[in-house]
Protein backbone atom coordinates (compact mmCIF):
# COMPACT_ATOMS: atom_id res chain seq x y z
CA UNK A 1 0.00 0.00 0.00
CA UNK A 2 1.35 3.42 -0.95
CA UNK A 3 1.29 6.30 1.51
CA UNK A 4 0.20 9.89 0.95
CA UNK A 5 2.63 12.38 2.48
CA UNK A 6 1.47 15.87 3.44
CA UNK A 7 4.45 18.23 3.24
CA UNK A 8 4.61 21.89 4.24
CA UNK A 9 7.65 23.53 2.66
CA UNK A 10 8.27 26.06 5.44
CA UNK A 11 9.55 29.60 4.96
CA UNK A 12 9.37 30.50 1.25
CA UNK A 13 12.42 32.75 1.66
CA UNK A 14 14.50 29.92 3.09
CA UNK A 15 15.78 26.61 1.77
CA UNK A 16 12.56 24.68 2.47
CA UNK A 17 11.14 24.73 -1.07
CA UNK A 18 14.49 23.70 -2.59
CA UNK A 19 15.17 20.80 -0.21
CA UNK A 20 11.58 19.59 -0.55
CA UNK A 21 11.92 19.23 -4.32
CA UNK A 22 15.32 17.56 -4.13
CA UNK A 23 14.27 15.22 -1.33
CA UNK A 24 11.14 14.06 -3.14
CA UNK A 25 13.18 13.47 -6.27
CA UNK A 26 15.16 10.91 -4.27
CA UNK A 27 12.62 9.56 -1.78
CA UNK A 28 9.07 9.70 -3.18
CA UNK A 29 9.19 6.29 -4.85
CA UNK A 30 5.70 4.82 -5.34
CA UNK A 31 4.15 6.97 -2.63
CA UNK A 32 2.19 10.16 -3.27
CA UNK A 33 2.79 13.64 -1.88
CA UNK A 34 0.59 16.64 -1.21
CA UNK A 35 2.96 19.61 -1.09
CA UNK A 36 1.58 22.80 0.45
CA UNK A 37 3.20 25.89 -1.00
CA UNK A 38 3.29 28.40 -3.85
CA UNK A 39 2.25 26.43 -6.94
CA UNK A 40 3.67 28.97 -9.37
CA UNK A 41 7.11 28.52 -7.83
CA UNK A 42 6.97 24.83 -6.97
CA UNK A 43 5.40 23.22 -10.03
CA UNK A 44 8.13 24.34 -12.47
CA UNK A 45 10.76 23.14 -9.99
CA UNK A 46 9.15 19.70 -9.75
CA UNK A 47 8.92 19.47 -13.55
CA UNK A 48 12.58 20.45 -13.89
CA UNK A 49 13.48 17.66 -11.45
CA UNK A 50 11.54 15.13 -13.53
CA UNK A 51 8.87 14.58 -10.86
CA UNK A 52 5.38 13.82 -12.14
CA UNK A 53 2.59 16.19 -11.14
CA UNK A 54 -1.00 15.11 -10.59
CA UNK A 55 -4.25 16.87 -9.79
CA UNK A 56 -5.02 14.36 -7.01
CA UNK A 57 -2.83 12.03 -4.91
CA UNK A 58 -1.27 9.49 -7.28
CA UNK A 59 1.48 6.94 -6.57
CA UNK A 60 4.82 8.32 -7.72
CA UNK A 61 3.51 11.86 -8.24
CA UNK A 62 3.25 15.18 -6.43
CA UNK A 63 0.13 17.28 -6.02
CA UNK A 64 0.89 20.90 -5.17
CA UNK A 65 -1.81 22.37 -2.93
CA UNK A 66 -1.53 26.05 -3.78
CA UNK A 67 -1.32 28.41 -0.81
CA UNK A 68 -1.30 31.51 -2.99
CA UNK A 69 1.45 33.62 -4.43
CA UNK A 70 4.22 34.74 -2.11
CA UNK A 71 5.23 38.35 -2.91
CA UNK A 72 8.55 38.35 -4.76
CA UNK A 73 9.92 40.93 -2.34
CA UNK A 74 9.26 38.58 0.59
CA UNK A 75 11.19 35.77 -1.11
CA UNK A 76 14.02 38.04 -2.24
CA UNK A 77 14.44 39.47 1.26
CA UNK A 78 16.01 36.20 2.49
CA UNK A 79 14.95 37.36 5.95
CA UNK A 80 11.87 37.12 8.18
CA UNK A 81 8.87 39.00 6.79
CA UNK A 82 5.23 39.22 7.83
CA UNK A 83 4.12 37.98 4.40
CA UNK A 84 6.39 34.97 4.58
CA UNK A 85 5.26 34.31 8.13
CA UNK A 86 1.58 34.26 7.18
CA UNK A 87 2.30 31.94 4.28
CA UNK A 88 4.34 29.35 6.16
CA UNK A 89 1.95 29.28 9.13
CA UNK A 90 -1.08 28.78 6.87
CA UNK A 91 0.69 26.04 4.89
CA UNK A 92 1.61 24.21 8.10
CA UNK A 93 -1.97 24.21 9.36
CA UNK A 94 -3.40 23.19 5.97
CA UNK A 95 -0.97 20.28 5.70
CA UNK A 96 -1.84 19.14 9.22
CA UNK A 97 -5.56 19.36 8.43
CA UNK A 98 -4.99 17.09 5.43
CA UNK A 99 -3.65 14.38 7.73
CA UNK A 100 -6.29 14.92 10.40
CA UNK A 101 -9.04 14.69 7.78
CA UNK A 102 -7.66 11.46 6.31
CA UNK A 103 -6.45 12.91 3.00
CA UNK A 104 -2.85 12.03 3.88
CA UNK A 105 -1.19 9.49 6.16
CA UNK A 106 1.77 11.39 7.63
CA UNK A 107 2.96 14.98 7.99
CA UNK A 108 6.44 16.17 7.02
CA UNK A 109 7.35 19.77 7.78
CA UNK A 110 10.03 22.00 6.34
CA UNK A 111 11.96 24.65 8.27
CA UNK A 112 10.04 27.69 9.49
CA UNK A 113 11.09 31.04 10.90
CA UNK A 114 9.53 31.69 14.30
CA UNK A 115 10.41 35.37 13.89
CA UNK A 116 8.54 35.59 10.57
CA UNK A 117 5.40 33.98 11.97
CA UNK A 118 5.52 36.36 14.95
CA UNK A 119 5.85 39.30 12.53
CA UNK A 120 2.61 38.17 10.90
CA UNK A 121 0.80 38.69 14.20
CA UNK A 122 0.49 35.04 15.21
CA UNK A 123 1.90 34.10 18.64
CA UNK A 124 4.26 31.25 17.79
CA UNK A 125 6.84 29.33 19.78
CA UNK A 126 7.32 26.53 17.26
CA UNK A 127 5.70 24.00 14.96
CA UNK A 128 5.50 21.36 17.71
CA UNK A 129 3.42 23.63 19.92
CA UNK A 130 1.25 24.85 17.03
CA UNK A 131 0.41 21.29 16.00
CA UNK A 132 -0.45 20.36 19.58
CA UNK A 133 -2.87 23.30 19.75
CA UNK A 134 -4.41 22.35 16.41
CA UNK A 135 -5.03 18.84 17.73
CA UNK A 136 -6.63 20.21 20.89
CA UNK A 137 -3.71 19.17 23.10
CA UNK A 138 -1.69 21.05 25.68
CA UNK A 139 1.93 21.68 24.75
CA UNK A 140 3.15 19.19 27.34
CA UNK A 141 0.87 16.43 26.07
CA UNK A 142 3.15 15.91 23.07
CA UNK A 143 6.84 15.09 23.07
CA UNK A 144 9.56 16.55 20.88
CA UNK A 145 12.12 13.95 19.84
CA UNK A 146 15.23 13.86 17.71
CA UNK A 147 15.68 10.44 16.14
CA UNK A 148 18.90 9.69 14.31
CA UNK A 149 21.31 6.90 13.40
CA UNK A 150 23.47 7.42 16.50
CA UNK A 151 21.10 9.00 19.05
CA UNK A 152 17.38 8.89 19.80
CA UNK A 153 16.40 11.49 22.40
CA UNK A 154 13.09 12.76 23.78
CA UNK A 155 12.68 16.11 25.55
CA UNK A 156 10.69 16.62 28.74
CA UNK A 157 10.75 20.43 28.32
CA UNK A 158 11.27 22.41 25.13
CA UNK A 159 11.16 26.15 24.47
CA UNK A 160 11.46 27.57 27.98
CA UNK A 161 14.15 29.53 29.78
CA UNK A 162 16.45 27.33 31.82
CA UNK A 163 14.92 28.62 35.06
CA UNK A 164 11.36 27.95 33.88
CA UNK A 165 12.32 24.59 32.36
CA UNK A 166 13.63 23.27 35.67
CA UNK A 167 10.32 24.25 37.30
CA UNK A 168 8.41 22.52 34.49
CA UNK A 169 10.02 19.11 35.07
CA UNK A 170 7.26 17.07 36.75
CA UNK A 171 6.74 13.37 37.30
CA UNK A 172 3.84 13.42 34.85
CA UNK A 173 5.93 15.00 32.10
CA UNK A 174 8.85 12.67 32.70
CA UNK A 175 6.56 9.64 32.52
CA UNK A 176 4.84 10.87 29.36
CA UNK A 177 8.08 11.60 27.48
CA UNK A 178 9.48 8.23 28.53
CA UNK A 179 6.41 6.33 27.34
CA UNK A 180 6.29 8.30 24.09
CA UNK A 181 9.94 7.49 23.33
CA UNK A 182 9.36 3.82 24.14
CA UNK A 183 6.39 3.74 21.74
CA UNK A 184 8.33 5.39 18.92
CA UNK A 185 11.36 3.15 19.35
CA UNK A 186 9.07 0.13 19.45
CA UNK A 187 8.08 0.90 15.87
CA UNK A 188 11.70 1.08 14.79
CA UNK A 189 13.37 -1.74 16.71
CA UNK A 190 12.62 -5.37 17.43
CA UNK A 191 13.30 -6.88 20.83
CA UNK A 192 13.73 -5.22 24.21
CA UNK A 193 14.23 -1.46 24.29
CA UNK A 194 16.46 0.16 26.93
CA UNK A 195 16.10 3.87 27.72
CA UNK A 196 18.29 6.09 29.91
CA UNK A 197 16.66 9.01 31.72
CA UNK A 198 18.82 12.02 32.61
CA UNK A 199 18.70 14.21 35.67
CA UNK A 200 18.18 17.97 35.68
CA UNK A 201 21.15 18.97 37.81
CA UNK A 202 24.90 18.23 37.71
CA UNK A 203 25.58 14.61 38.65
CA UNK A 204 21.80 14.01 38.64
CA UNK A 205 21.57 16.05 41.82
CA UNK A 206 24.09 13.98 43.83
CA UNK A 207 21.41 12.68 46.17
CA UNK A 208 19.86 16.11 46.70
CA UNK A 209 23.12 17.99 47.20
CA UNK A 210 22.63 19.98 43.97
CA UNK A 211 18.84 20.14 43.87
CA UNK A 212 15.80 18.00 44.51
CA UNK A 213 14.33 17.71 41.00
CA UNK A 214 15.64 14.17 40.60
CA UNK A 215 14.14 13.13 43.94
CA UNK A 216 10.82 14.97 43.64
CA UNK A 217 10.08 14.66 39.90
CA UNK A 218 12.42 12.58 37.76
CA UNK A 219 12.61 9.36 39.77
CA UNK A 220 8.84 9.36 40.51
CA UNK A 221 8.24 9.92 36.79
CA UNK A 222 10.40 6.95 35.85
CA UNK A 223 8.54 4.75 38.33
CA UNK A 224 5.21 6.00 37.01
CA UNK A 225 6.23 5.03 33.47
CA UNK A 226 7.39 1.49 34.28
CA UNK A 227 3.95 -0.22 34.31
CA UNK A 228 3.10 1.29 30.92
CA UNK A 229 5.98 -0.12 28.90
CA UNK A 230 8.04 -3.25 28.39
CA UNK A 231 11.14 -1.11 27.85
CA UNK A 232 13.93 -1.26 30.42
CA UNK A 233 14.24 2.14 32.10
CA UNK A 234 17.49 3.29 33.71
CA UNK A 235 17.81 6.50 35.70
CA UNK A 236 17.82 9.24 36.62
CA UNK A 237 21.49 9.41 35.76
CA UNK A 238 23.94 12.20 34.89
CA UNK A 239 23.23 13.53 31.42
CA UNK A 240 26.76 12.91 30.15
CA UNK A 241 26.56 9.27 31.26
CA UNK A 242 23.22 8.79 29.53
CA UNK A 243 24.44 10.21 26.24
CA UNK A 244 27.69 8.26 26.40
CA UNK A 245 25.67 5.06 26.89
CA UNK A 246 23.59 5.92 23.83
CA UNK A 247 26.63 6.76 21.73
CA UNK A 248 28.21 3.42 22.66
CA UNK A 249 25.03 1.53 21.79
CA UNK A 250 24.31 0.41 25.35
CA UNK A 251 20.85 2.04 25.36
CA UNK A 252 18.42 2.66 22.50
CA UNK A 253 17.36 6.13 23.57
CA UNK A 254 17.63 8.93 26.12
CA UNK A 255 14.98 11.05 27.84
CA UNK A 256 16.46 14.50 28.48
CA UNK A 257 15.01 17.02 30.90
CA UNK A 258 16.21 20.21 29.20
CA UNK A 259 16.19 21.36 25.57
CA UNK A 260 19.92 21.91 25.24
CA UNK A 261 20.84 18.64 26.95
CA UNK A 262 19.15 16.97 24.00
CA UNK A 263 20.01 19.26 21.12
CA UNK A 264 23.72 19.63 21.87
CA UNK A 265 24.12 15.86 21.92
CA UNK A 266 21.91 15.33 18.87
CA UNK A 267 23.65 17.94 16.75
CA UNK A 268 27.11 16.71 17.74
CA UNK A 269 26.32 13.07 16.98
CA UNK A 270 23.74 13.28 14.20
CA UNK A 271 24.20 16.63 12.47
CA UNK A 272 22.23 16.53 9.23
CA UNK A 273 20.85 13.06 9.91
CA UNK A 274 18.52 13.54 12.90
CA UNK A 275 14.78 13.97 12.40
CA UNK A 276 12.57 16.09 14.64
CA UNK A 277 9.53 13.96 15.52
CA UNK A 278 6.45 15.00 17.49
CA UNK A 279 4.91 12.10 19.41
CA UNK A 280 1.48 12.16 21.03
CA UNK A 281 -0.35 13.80 18.13
CA UNK A 282 -3.16 11.86 16.44
CA UNK A 283 -0.83 11.48 13.43
CA UNK A 284 2.85 11.00 12.61
CA UNK A 285 4.81 14.24 12.22
CA UNK A 286 8.46 14.35 11.15
CA UNK A 287 10.50 17.44 10.39
CA UNK A 288 13.93 18.55 9.33
CA UNK A 289 16.33 19.29 12.17
CA UNK A 290 17.71 22.50 10.69
CA UNK A 291 16.70 26.08 10.16
CA UNK A 292 15.67 28.19 7.19
CA UNK A 293 19.29 29.04 6.17
CA UNK A 294 18.49 32.38 4.55
CA UNK A 295 22.18 32.89 3.79
CA UNK A 296 22.28 30.11 1.19
CA UNK A 297 18.64 30.08 0.05
CA UNK A 298 18.03 30.40 -3.66
CA UNK A 299 21.58 29.43 -4.61
CA UNK A 300 20.94 25.76 -5.36
CA UNK A 301 23.50 24.59 -2.81
CA UNK A 302 21.29 23.54 0.12
CA UNK A 303 21.80 20.00 1.41
CA UNK A 304 18.56 17.99 1.22
CA UNK A 305 19.80 15.20 3.51
CA UNK A 306 17.69 16.40 6.43
CA UNK A 307 14.47 16.46 4.43
CA UNK A 308 15.30 13.12 2.88
CA UNK A 309 15.77 11.64 6.35
CA UNK A 310 12.47 13.16 7.54
CA UNK A 311 10.58 11.65 4.61
CA UNK A 312 12.16 8.23 5.11
CA UNK A 313 11.40 8.19 8.82
CA UNK A 314 7.84 9.45 8.34
CA UNK A 315 7.23 6.59 5.92
CA UNK A 316 8.67 4.06 8.37
CA UNK A 317 6.67 5.36 11.34
CA UNK A 318 3.51 5.68 9.28
CA UNK A 319 3.69 2.29 7.60
CA UNK A 320 0.59 0.16 8.26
Amino acid sequence: MSLVLAISVGDPAGIGPEVTVRALEAELGRDAALVFGDARALEPAFRAAGIALAAAPTPGAVTVVDQGRVPEAAVAARAPTAEGGRFQHAALLEAAHAVMEGRAHVLVTGPVSKAAVELSGVPFTGQTEALAELAGLAHDEVTMMFLGPRLNVALVTTHLSVIEAAKAVTAERVARATLHLAEALGRLHEGEIEIAITGVNPHAGEGGLFGREEIDAVRPGVERARPGTKAKLVGPMPAEAAFRAANEGRVHGVVAMLHDQATIASKLLDWGDAVNVTWGLPFVRASVDHGVAYDIAGQGVADAAGMRAAIRLAKKLGAP
